[in-house]
């Protein structure tokens, strides 16, 4: 048994050790996504920015780098990646958990230009597909003209396209499970009174299992610390 006054001090150290664990697993699992982690640093920053512009500034901020039919006619690289970097309504923290769940694990496991990949692939093609079916529906009145120049920025699409491809990453018969509830949230949207956002949404869903190549062989990723690789499951 250590002497008197020894066990608090003994306490306290395995306390410290077991903080300083945590910290190096959060850390191991930080530099396994580098991606993921750049792309919320720079959300933080700009989320921060809208924070100190007045409303009506923000609108119209926001406006110029949205990916509607007005700014895509005119500046469609611009505003494709512009509106990748902003989130509409300023509430950051959500997608700390988004990305640490969805975004962190897809890149860990595909690796980042794969990863990437599928990110760049969900955002643009659901954007340019969603814009589509709205232009038709304005020149057939079925959407009002002034639809053309609406607010549409964030990064739900990307979001949307690795939620769908990290069905991959999962065994069977857990992965169908998995699946079938993706497109049940995505999917029920579309029944009741669907907005184009909704659309671009079950889009990017369908986009993600379409990258099913760029899974295929890497059902299991590498950590760089390890000294031989892991073979796939």
């Amino acid at each position: 048994m250590p002497p008197a006054g020894v066990s608090p001090i003994l306490g306290r150290v395995r306390r410290l050790s077991g903080v300083s664990g945590v910290r190096r697993a959060v850390w191991a699992y930080v530099r396994g996504a580098p991606g993921t982690y750049v792309w919320l640093a720079v959300l933080f920053v700009t989320t921060v920015a809208l924070h100190h512009m007045s409303p009506e500034f923000e609108q119209e901020f926001l406006r110029q780098r949205s990916t509607n039919l007005h700014e895509l006619s005119r500046h469609p690289v611009r505003v494709l990646v512009a509106s990748a970097l902003w989130i509409d309504g300023g509430h950051w923290l959500p997608y700390v958990v988004l990305y640490s769940v969805f975004h962190a694990q897809a890149e860990r496991r595909l690796g980042t230009a794969r990863w990437l990949a599928v990110c760049a692939a969900a955002h643009v093609l659901a954007t340019l597909i969603s814009q589509g079916v709205l232009a038709k529906a304005i020149r057939d009145g079925l959407a009002p003209q002034s639809a053309a120049d609406t607010l549409d920025v964030g990064v739900s699409y990307a979001l949307s396209g690795v939620v769908a491809v990290l069905a991959f990453q999962i065994r069977p018969p857990w992965r169908y499970g998995y699946l079938a509830a993706v497109l049940v949230f995505y999917g029920f949207p579309l029944t009741s009174d669907p907005t184009f956002t909704d659309f671009g949404h079950f889009v990017s869903v369908v986009i993600g299992l379409a990258c099913y190549p760029l899974v295929r062989g890497r059902e299991r990723q590498r950590n760089p610390k390890e000294t031989a690789p892991v073979q796939p499951g």
